[in-house]
């Protein structure tokens, strides 16, 4: 069923459209009121037309479970969503002041205004971070004040949660974020660090207070990579009249290793508020780049980064387990469906603390320009995600013990084998349609994953009655699975 129409004057789930503030790559904002709920809103949409990137749909899932779980001054306030199957959507507070993105054409800014700018920030950060989440994306357009002078962190779809799966990081190879502001860490694929916000910031504060920004915009992967090696110009050297100290915290946010930044948020936010305070090493007294010697050697270095260990979901105890199930959604499969559900819910009552990964394969042409909507003009991403979740509905799970994943890939069992290995799965469940001559002479997709994935691997085929006969589906084995070590 298509979901109804956003416009301005339609009637949403008791909402009021009002005007579109924003049509962005990855989501729509709306005004919005309802009789119920005081105050101004704001209806955040995401985009499902044709050509919409799938790191938009996921972002959306990953905000809509992160931004409920979040309070306090420094978050907009939650007030609803809508039905993922329907029409998906979030409802939020809506801030009156402008967000920074509006101060870029008056840079560079006095220091004065920076550091307090930086300060303010950094206690927004620090409070995130005490909620268990890494923002991921700080940048301008993201941060936004109250009346009362707090600093306002909005759009979570990139972000981590330390007790939600990180749908982000487990489907996507590449990094995503806002290339200037990106930390060394994240461009290698490490997203549950805080101390990445802390290096976000750093590159706004330098770029506040120079107008230069220090990595520039690099728009290829190997541009960003520079970043591990290549040191920026120092403060000082573009803006005589930066203090010793407001250099040294600078350098330090902009550190390669998070190690080497401030243990918090909170830190950093003490240091800009009371210089004195800050201990001056030889950062503080920088005025050129490293030398080019330096540089190299750092070039060809083994670029280890230490970051925490990722915490396990909430509610669960010890190193919670990954039990992925790769689910065949096409009309050829359905006989199996139910087979698969009860196979996953009875391994379930044996490892209490598993988190359930679905994961969907979306085939894709090697050679053709795929669409991404359906014959109803609807997006198919969304539409296998729909329908991950009404599969995993009897099994009854709680929000953190199950993701859904769409994968998209010409190859389904390297796109199923690539999740494994990339995201560490202890088991393995996956369907086997039955045999065919085409099976037979290419390899079905469950004996490829089955031969080669890093982890135990259950083939569920499904049963049923034949003259009689309980018999598997295209086998003549009765155990109606069967598992690889």
């Amino acid at each position: 069923m298509d979901g109804p129409r956003i416009q301005t004057g339609a009637m949403l789930d008791g909402y009021l459209i009002g005007e579109r503030i924003h049509r962005g790559a990855m989501a729509s904002i709306w005004a919005v009121s309802h009789p119920v709920t005081p105050g101004p809103l704001l209806m955040k949409v995401p985009m499902l037309s044709e050509g919409v990137d799938p790191a938009a749909i996921v972002g959306f899932e990953m905000e809509e479970m992160i931004l409920p779980r979040l309070s306090g001054p420094h978050v907009p306030r939650y007030i609803g969503q809508g039905d993922f199957g329907i029409q998906p959507y979030l409802v939020m507070e809506r801030i009156p002041g402008p967000s920074l993105l509006s101060t870029l054409d008056q840079l560079p800014l006095p220091w004065q205004a920076v550091a307090v700018l930086g300060k303010n920030i950094a206690t927004a950060l620090d409070d995130i971070h005490r909620q268990h989440v890494v923002h991921l994306d700080v940048k301008p357009s993201n941060l936004l004040s109250r009346p009362t002078g707090e600093i306002v962190l909005v759009d979570f779809g990139l972000s981590h949660h330390d007790e939600l799966p990180d749908l982000m990081g487990e489907e996507f190879r590449l990094p995503y974020g806002t290339a200037p502001y990106m930390a060394p860490e994240q461009v290698l694929g490490y997203r549950r660090d805080p101390r990445s916000d802390q290096f976000a910031l750093g590159v706004l504060i330098y770029f506040f207070l120079t107008g230069v920004r220090p990595f520039g915009d690099p728009q290829r992967l190997s541009g960003l990579k520079r970043r591990l090696w290549r040191d920026p110009v120092p403060p000082r050297r573009l803006q005589p009249d930066c203090p010793p100290w407001l250099q040294e915290v600078i350098l330090r946010c902009l550190e390669v290793h998070p190690a080497w930044r401030f243990p918090t948020a909170g830190h950093l936010g003490v240091a800009l508020k009371h210089p004195d305070q800050v201990k001056l090493t030889s950062r503080s007294e920088k005025l050129k780049q490293d030398p080019f010697t330096t540089v190299i050697r750092r070039r060809f270095a083994d670029h280890q980064i230490s970051v925490p260990k990722a915490r396990t979901p909430a509610r669960h105890d010890g190193d919670a387990p990954i039990l992925a199930v790769a689910i065949d959604l096409s009309a050829e499969a359905a006989p199996i469906a139910e087979t698969l559900r009860t196979m996953v819910a009875r391994m379930l009552t044996t490892l209490p603390g598993a988190r359930v990964a679905c994961i969907n394969v979306l085939k894709q042409g090697r050679i053709t320009l795929d669409t991404t909507l359906d014959v109803q003009g609807r997006n198919i991403h969304h539409q296998r995600l729909v329908e991950l979740r009404s599969w995993s509905m009897p099994l009854e799970l709680e929000e953190g013990r199950i993701s859904y994943h769409v994968l998209e890939s010409t190859d389904p069992a390297s796109a199923i084998l690539q999740y494994a290995n990339a995201n560490h799965v202890d088991h393995l469940v996956i369907g086997a349609r039955a045999r065919s001559l085409r099976r037979s002479l290419l390899g079905s997709v469950s004996s490829q994953v089955a031969a080669q994935a890093p982890c135990t691997v259950t083939v569920v085929r499904s049963r049923r009655l034949r003259k009689g006969t309980l018999v598997d589906e295209g086998d003549e084995d009765t155990s109606g699975s069967w598992t690889v070590g």
